[in-house]
This record gives C-alpha cells, sequence and structure tokens, in this order.
C-alpha cells in the first residue's frame, strides 16, 4: 500500500502533517460510489467519519466476521443510521457476508444494503437506525444488558460476559429530545461499557447548525455524568486511539469522544458544506475527490494489499476461540450457569415454562376474581417471573400505578444488577432502551406507561414492530375508565391506532384469564412487540371452559352462545365485554338471542384462517362492536350493515361510573343498537 501526497488535504484536516491512507480511502470509495450508482444516499458522513471508524474497527473493534452471533462480541450501533454506507464499507471490508454486489445494490429493491441499516437484513447489523436519536438509545439499552448479564453470571477469574457497546451519532441525534431521555439515564446507571463518538461536524440538511444548535455538548454531557474527552480532531487518528484508550479505562461512566470532523472529507470542493450531506457527489467531484485522495481504482475495486489490512475474520475467530475456551472453563466451575447463559443467548424458554402457564391458568380460574386488568398483570408477573429469570421489568415512573413490580424484583442501579430499571419520566427513551435490551440477547424487557403516554414512545414502538422485537409494553389506564383525571389521561385513538402499527400485537384483555394468556402469548413470541392495554378499574370473572381459554390464543372466540335463534353477535373487548354479556341478557328476555365475542386481540384474530373467522362471526348475522374507543376500525368487522357502540370524542373529567353512562356504554343503548340493526 502506497500513501496519498497530503496536498491540502492537511488545511482541509486541519493536522500539518496529514495525509489519506488507502484504509480511510476504500472506505470514502465505497461510499461516494455506492450513492452515486444509487443516485442516492448520504456520503458525507462515512467520508468524515473515515478516520474514527478506521481506528475503532480495524483497530480496537472485538468481533468475529465469521460469527455475527458471538455472545461476546462488542455492539456497535450507527446511531446516524443516514450514513449507512460507513457500516456496510465497514462490514464488507473486514470479512462479513456482505459482498461487493451488495454493496453495489445500494438501495434498491429488496437489497441487503437498504438505505438505513435495517436488522436481520445482513450480517453485523445489531439495530435498525435511521430515526435519530433512537440508536444511541438502543445503544443505552445493550450496554445495560451487558452490565445485567455481567453482574448474573460472572464470577471472580470468570467474566464470560464482558464487551463494549460502541456508537456513533451526529447533531440530529443530539437534537432529538430521545438522547436526552436515553443518555441521562445511562449516566445515573453508570453504563462504563458504552462509548459514543460523536460526530460534530456543524452540518445538518438545512445547512450550518449555528442557526438552530448551539448548545455545549461535553458540558451536558458531563452534568448526565458521563466521561467527556472533547476536541478530539477526528482525523487524526493517533488522537482518536488516544481518546478511545482514556474511555475504555474508565468503567464507572459512559464515555463520549468528541470528535470535530469535516463531513464530505475528501471531497475537494464540497467538504464542509451540506451539499455533501444527502446527494451524490456527482461524477466530476468523485473524479476529483479520487485524485485528492489518492484512490487510483476504478467504481467498486478494492486492491487486495487493502482487503488483507482490514480483514478481520482471522484476528475474530482467534478472539472468539479464546472466549470459547474461558466459556469451557466457566463450564466446568459452574456447570448450571452455563447451561442457563447458553439457553438464554440462544431465545429458548427454560423447560419448565409451559408448567409455569398452565399452573398459573389453574391458579386464575380456581381465585376467578374480579379485579382490574392492570392487577390480573401484575399477579401474572407474579405467577410467571420465578420461571423466567431473563424477565426484565420496568416503568415509566408509575410501577405503584402500572403495578409492575413483583415479590422478587430488584431495582437496577449504578452499583448492582437487578430485574427492574427505574426508567423515570422517559417513555420514548424507555421504549427505544427496551428495544437494545432485547436485540442484545437473554434478557426479556417489559415495559410500562400509561396507555395515554404510549403517544411519546410511539416511534420505538413502531421500530420494535419493524425489527421483530420481543419487547412487552404493559399499557394501563385503558380508558375513560381512568375517571377524574380527564381527557388529558382518557386514551380514546390510542388503542386502535396501535393495532394499525405492521407486526404489533395489541391484547385488551377482559379480566384475569385472558391477561393471563395474553402475558403467555407476548413471552413466547418471538418475532414481535406485544401491547397490553389494561384497565384502571375492576372487571368480572367470566367462567370458561378449557376450550374458551384456548381459544383466547386466537384474538377472538365465543364467550357466550345464544341460547335460541341467533339474531345478532355482540364483539367487545376488555372492559366492555362485561357490558355485552349484560346487554345479552338483557335482550334474551326480549327474545332476541345475541352470541357475545371476546376479542381480546383483534390482531391475532385477523391470522386466524377463514374457518376460525366464519365460526366465530358467520355471515349473514348481524353484528355490533362495543370498545371505549374510537369506532372506525370495528367496520372491518361489522360490515355497514352493523353497528359500533364507540367512543368518537373526547372524553370528560369525572367518575368513571358516570362517564360510561354519559357516553351511551350502557345496557338500554346497546339493547337500543341491536335493535336497530337486527
Amino acid at each position: 500500500m502506497s500513501t496519498a501526497p497530503a496536498s491540502s488535504a492537511a488545511a482541509q484536516a486541519g493536522l500539518p502533517n496529514f495525509s489519506f491512507s488507502p484504509l480511510t480511502g476504500a472506505i470514502r470509495a465505497l461510499a461516494m460510489d455506492a450513492v452515486q450508482k444509487a443516485n442516492s444516499g448520504h456520503p458525507g458522513a462515512p467520508m468524515g467519519m473515515a478516520e474514527i471508524a478506521e481506528v475503532l474497527w480495524r483497530r480496537n473493534l472485538k468481533h468475529n466476521p465469521q460469527n455475527p452471533h458471538w455472545a461476546d462480541r462488542d455492539r456497535f450501533i450507527l446511531s446516524n443510521g443516514h450514513g449507512s454506507m460507513l457500516l456496510y464499507a465497514l462490514l464488507h471490508l473486514t470479512g462479513y457476508d456482505l459482498t461487493i454486489e451488495d454493496i453495489k445494490n445500494f438501495r434498491q429493491l429488496h437489497s441487503r444494503t437498504p438505505g438505513h441499516p435495517e436488522y436481520g437484513y445482513a450480517p453485523g447489523i445489531e439495530t435498525t437506525t435511521g430515526p435519530l436519536g433512537q440508536g444511541i438509545s438502543n445503544a443505552v439499552g445493550f450496554a445495560l444488558a451487558e452490565k445485567l448479564l455481567a453482574a448474573e453470571f460472572n464470577k471472580p477469574g470468570h467474566a464470560i460476559v464482558d464487551h463494549h457497546t460502541y456508537t456513533f451519532l451526529g447533531d440530529g441525534c443530539l437534537m432529538e429530545g430521545i438522547s436526552h431521555e436515553a443518555c441521562s439515564l445511562a449516566g445515573t446507571l453508570g453504563l462504563g461499557k458504552l462509548i459514543a463518538f460523536y460526530d460534530d461536524n456543524g452540518i445538518s440538511i438545512d445547512g450550518d447548525v449555528k442557526g438552530w444548535f448551539t448548545d455545549d455538548t461535553p458540558k451536558r454531557f458531563e452534568a448526565y455524568g458521563w466521561h467527556v474527552v472533547p476536541h478530539v480532531n477526528g482525523h487524526d487518528s493517533a488522537a482518536i486511539e488516544a481518546a478511545l484508550k482514556a474511555a475504555q479505562a474508565v468503567t464507572d461512566k459512559p464515555s463520549l469522544i468528541c470528535c470535530k470532523t469535516v463531513i464530505g472529507f475528501g471531497s475537494p470542493h464540497k467538504a464542509g458544506s451540506h451539499d455533501v450531506h444527502g446527494s451524490p457527489l456527482g461524477a466530476d467531484e468523485i473524479a476529483a475527490a479520487r485524485k485528492f485522495i489518492g484512490w487510483n481504482y476504478p467504481p467498486f475495486e478494492i486492491p487486495a494489499d487493502v482487503y488483507a489490512a482490514w480483514d478481520a475474520k482471522a484476528k475474530g475467530a482467534a478472539a472468539e476461540a479464546e472466549w470459547n475456551k474461558r466459556f469451557d472453563a466457566y463450564a466446568a466451575a459452574f456447570p448450571e450457569l452455563a447451561a442457563e447463559f447458553k439457553r438464554r443467548m440462544n431465545g429458548e424458554l427454560p423447560a419448565n415454562w409451559q408448567g409455569a402457564v398452565d399452573a398459573a391458568i389453574a391458579k386464575v380460574a380456581e381465585k376467578a376474581e374480579n379485579i382490574a386488568t392492570r392487577k390480573a398483570s401484575q399477579n401474572s408477573i407474579t405467577a410467571l417471573a420465578p420461571a423466567l429469570p431473563e424477565l426484565l421489568g420496568g416503568s415509566a415512573d408509575l410501577a405503584g400505578s402500572n403495578l409492575t413490580l413483583w415479590p422478587e424484583a430488584k431495582s437496577v442501579s449504578a452499583k448492582t444488577g437487578g430485574n427492574y430499571i427505574h426508567y423515570g419520566v422517559r417513555e420514548f427513551g424507555m421504549v427505544a432502551i427496551g428495544n437494545g435490551l432485547s436485540l442484545h440477547g437473554g434478557l426479556i424487557p417489559f415495559t410500562a406507561t400509561f396507555l395515554m403516554f404510549s403517544e411519546y414512545a410511539r416511534n420505538a414502538l413502531r421500530m420494535a414492530a419493524l425489527m421483530k422485537v420481543r419487547q412487552i409494553c404493559v399499557f394501563t389506564h385503558d380508558s375513560i375508565g381512568l375517571g377524574e383525571d380527564g381527557p388529558t389521561h382518557q386514551p380514546v385513538e390510542q388503542t386502535a391506532t396501535l393495532r394499525m402499527i405492521p407486526n404489533m400485537d395489541v391484547w385488551r384483555p377482559a379480566d384475569t384469564m385472558e391477561t393471563l394468556v395474553a402475558w403467555a402469548h407476548a413471552v413466547e413470541r418471538k418475532d414481535g412487540p406485544s401491547s397490553l392495554c389494561l384497565s384502571r378499574q375492576n372487571l368480572p370473572y367470566t367462567v370458561r371452559s378449557a376450550e374458551q381459554i384456548a381459544a383466547i390464543r386466537k384474538g377472538g372466540y365465543v364467550l357466550s352462545e345464544a341460547k335460541g335463534p341467533l339474531k345478532a353477535v355482540l364483539i367487545a373487548t376488555g372492559s366492555e365485554v362485561e357490558l355485552a354479556l349484560k346487554a345479552q341478557t338483557a335482550l334474551a328476555l326480549e327474545g332476541i338471542h345475541v352470541r357475545v365475542v371476546s376479542m381480546p386481540s383483534t390482531n391475532l384474530f385477523d391470522r386466524q384462517d377463514s374457518s376460525w373467522h366464519q365460526a366465530v362471526l358467520p355471515h349473514g348475522v348481524v353484528r355490533v362492536a362495543i370498545e371505549a374507543g374510537v369506532s372506525d376500525g370495528w367496520y372491518k368487522y361489522v360490515g355497514l350493515d352493523g353497528a359500533v357502540v364507540g367512543l368518537n370524542h373526547f372524553g370528560e373529567s369525572a367518575p368513571a361510573s358516570l362517564l360510561f353512562k354519559e357516553f351511551g356504554f350502557t345496557v338500554e343503548n346497546v339493547v337500543a343498537t341491536v335493535k336497530a340493526v337486527a
């Protein structure tokens, strides 16, 4: 390998002796060429962070390209996900199964290199990033998972969980409010294995950020309790290396390395401007950049000596082999712990899981309690948690209202492990951190807040569904039934809009049994998140047959059959199931026989086959849906000939019983509605 002459690169870098290296030249060339070929993308960040990436990925990152799932690998998250070609270039150069053809297909239909890194598309991508601020928040979750698993499994002389979480982030991530939520908590919890590189290039899409972002970022993070290395020249490899070593030496605080960079560094005419942020450089500028950085190869051609210098396969295999040897020693000394660690990192449920669920179902049926489903949820956690040591709970400062604590819950702190996180009032950060916890492996997180405040967390919920992440979201106070707190806290459209998120399973259970089944299903589901919408007020228990209990998992089932010729079907969820049953009785007295269908999860019901749909909601029979929320989604089930008893306006501040009566959730109104359409 030869090194290109410095020319004016030294001035651009702010370093008198700077010269471009072919190692970073490969990153810049791949980024320029892939974005140009796609005619879209963001070349600026990959070009500006090339030296930082080389120091981390080639010299310091512990990973094995031949086994991207190695349990003790370092985790890397590109929070500024628009710079995805940086990550794709690094994966390709270090030897992951990401070919040059994949690079050429950047941003193309069904390619493994989409516009933003997407979890599951290519090896080595730890999380989906793009919505700014969520990557750093996921990284907090990854680092927290490492801390908790280390506290649980490591023994003196046996550190089997011992890795860092590294993340790159930019100005946009720091402007997003979620970065405050997550980074504040990271400082409080002392996540010393979390190291973030801030790409301080001063440019966003609209131009120079001085007009809208003048925070003193180092002081901000120092106030959070982070170790901060300020004023690092992001093109000075020696300075970057020194800052990284200093960060690695601080084990009781997360670290922020503030790197001053030139966006698009290497582009002779566009570097340092917003022109290089989110657009191809253009053929002429790419040709000029090739000359400027000394890259004398055609598009998508990397010389063998550069590949060899980047190749991490042998080093990674050796690192994993050394860890395997240490794990074998650990397994010899602590065989049960070793088996438990392997089970959990493989995502397998305990052998006694089904037995625990069956026992809990039997107990719920025996007790037949008339309690709020938020209390039923707490009882479910209490019953299932002893059989599920990987369960990691948490609430956004509402543990006493969400009822998310259980007898064995132990609060996590900076100095201790545990299985319960007090997130504080940080709903968005909480769910994004939960995504990181889940993606790391070894833990099944659940998070909690009022259903109304799911709005704060909405984009992280969407990301969980997009990534097919197992996170259980407990949302209590699910309707006007919360009463006097009024319309600011009373959900109306929230359950319906959660159901609209693809791959999100939403549950609104009617009693203790449906709540327990919802919990069990959410734990067992490996391919997406679940939202449990739970009542504040007490709800009555309904006795079911074994077949009906099994049918709860189908999302909708016949809870109470008509006692005569079927005239109509009542469909209800949650607290309104009681109302449907009472209306059924009242209608029967008038000779109108109706079936009551409980539909705790429309999402699961929709996934059943047509024979189940027909068995539960037979064609030709009029249907009326009842739910204390917006009605639009229910016309999918009742059709234009049916009716919906719903709530298409905001609530009021009053006791719950008065509100249900005021807004038509009465037996009389349901009876009248059925008569009008039957």
